[in-house]
């Protein structure tokens, strides 16, 4: 009979850039921007259970949320407005889970994310920890996204939306709406934001 083998489950994920990120202990020097921007551009939010021709991802979801970010906070500094184009960085690994997924998890989700965001921001000049009121900001601005893509590509009434999310301020939405595109010109777009606010920092 053949002995079972006691070598450790691969933890680690071969990127396309040739990195090798450590799920279970990442560190910044495996992270690129283009392995983030490439894999958020193919990961669907809502489990791509959404209206139109392309599923709507993350990388759009978080170019979204940079934006509303910025007229909740207008006079932020660069470097919190790329923790919110980087919010959901770790997805990028890990996929986007849907809220009932993440609560039937547990808490060893929420590790694992917090670990993986913190390697994202040290990689690209943020602390580890985004401060409490940021990240409160950016989780309004992740809501209000959620509100839009729910009402309008996701089947959701607007009596519904406001229940689960709560009823959104129409001034941080006037103007936007949800885009749905190739993922090409999104992973595009994501890395050209993620380079002018790099660029901007101190």
């Amino acid at each position: 009979m053949a002995r079972a083998s006691k070598t450790a489950p691969r933890a680690w994920q071969r990127m396309l850039s040739g990195r090798r990120l450590d799920l279970l202990d990442p560190t910044p020097v495996d992270i690129e921007i283009e392995d983030i921007a490439h894999g958020l551009a193919f990961v669907a939010r809502w489990n791509g259970q959404t209206r139109g021709d392309y599923a709507y991802s993350v990388a759009e979801h978080s170019l979204l949320v940079e934006t509303i970010y910025g007229r909740i906070a207008p006079n932020a500094p660069a470097k919190w407005r790329l923790a919110a184009l980087l919010h959901d960085a770790p997805e990028y690994v890990i996929g986007d889970m849907i809220s009932p997924v993440k609560a039937a998890i547990g808490p060893s989700y929420g590790v694992l994310d917090e670990r993986l965001e913190a390697a994202v921001h040290l990689r690209f000049g943020l602390p580890a920890k985004v401060p409490v009121t940021v990240k409160k900001q950016i989780k309004r601005a992740d809501t209000v996204s959620a509100w839009m893509e729910a009402t309008e590509i996701a089947g959701f009434s607007i009596a519904e939306a406001d229940r689960i999310f709560g009823k959104p301020d129409p001034a941080l939405m006037e103007g936007l709406s949800i885009i749905l595109r190739p993922p090409v010109e999104t992973r595009a777009d994501f890395t050209a934001r993620h380079a002018a606010l790099l660029g901007m920092l101190p």
